[in-house]
């Protein structure tokens, strides 16, 4: 529990973005308590002040906020609901915090059980700055929640974030997440063909960017990566299967709503022939090989 100044925080799940989390929460001057299942995740983050702990319910009992940063909905609800669980160390004076990027509907339905269950309420935190914007403390993140759950969770989230915006009511964060993979992922998708148009025409494509500035087709995606691209830079930067889990994430929503999405759906495919060419675990600049034709050159 919070000693003084110093605020306990619980994080499940230490893998990239829940150990940048975690060190950026240590540096910052809080208690953390980790739980993983891959013990050596947990060990490292040890070394660096955090304390392990055996189980999720134990983590969430000794601490004040709890911060989920995992892969999945059913992740997220074993991890709350199932076998030593966040729910077994809930009260109603704690905070849920999920960080995860996950269906909007699965988290409100988990949402208000969990509150219902334990009083414990949540509030989901999906974030957009990946492990460098989290070390820095410079994330956007897009909440929903109700607001006084949301200014509680100010009290981390200000060590965190730059950018903390409530969207709405419970999943209105995750809503607002899948919307920015949306415009990730068809970005990414303009770029690299962009570039392609850009040399059939005998056009540097690293300068477009700073040609391009201050006009309407100006982008952070754009001045971030298309040198990049251009110059067949695959080093890592996000992860293509993770890029297409969210966009398989956006398109189960919108059939759930009834929202077409046909340029998403396009975007989908492109980066499902990516995984199946097996560079899912690459950077989103793999998008040039298959405007190339060069997928033999990959060193996958």
């Amino acid at each position: 529990m919070s000693d003084g100044n110093k605020t306990a925080v619980a994080v499940i799940g230490a893998g990239i973005m829940g150990s940048a989390i975690t060190r950026r929460l240590l540096e910052t001057g809080h208690q953390v308590h980790v739980f993983d299942l891959d013990a050596a995740k947990v060990g490292a983050l040890v070394a660096d002040g955090a304390v392990a702990a055996e189980t999720a319910a134990a983590a969430t009992r000794g601490a004040d906020f709890t911060i989920l940063s995992l892969n999945s909905a059913a992740i997220v609800r074993a991890a709350v609901f199932g076998r030593n669980g966040v729910a077994e160390g809930a009260s109603g004076d704690k905070l849920l915090i999920d960080m995860s990027s996950i269906d909007p509907v699965d988290t409100a339905q988990m949402s208000a059980q969990l509150e219902s269950d334990t009083g414990m309420a949540w509030v989901d935190c999906p974030l957009s700055g990946g492990a460098p914007g989290a070390l820095a403390g410079r994330l956007t993140i897009m909440a929903g929640g109700a607001a006084d759950d949301f200014e509680r969770a100010r009290h981390v989230m200000r060590h965190l974030a730059a950018n903390y915006t409530l969207m709405g009511p419970s999943g209105a964060g995750q809503t607002v997440k899948l919307i920015n993979q949306l415009f990730c992922g068809v970005m990414f998708q303009a770029v690299a063909e962009a570039v392609k148009l850009a040399e059939a025409g005998g056009v540097d494509a690293s300068q477009i960017p700073a040609a391009l500035a201050g006009g309407r087709a100006d982008n952070r995606i754009m001045q971030e990566f298309m040198a990049k691209f251009a110059a067949r830079d695959y080093s890592p930067t996000g992860r293509i299967d993770n890029m297409l889990k969210d966009l398989n994430s956006l398109q189960a929503f919108a059939l759930k709503t009834g929202v077409p999405l046909p340029m998403t759906a396009q975007v989908v495919e492109v980066n499902r022939l990516l995984c199946a060419a097996g560079l899912g675990s690459k950077d989103s600049a793999e998008a040039m090989r298959l405007l190339d034709g060069d997928f033999a050159s990959s060193d996958r």
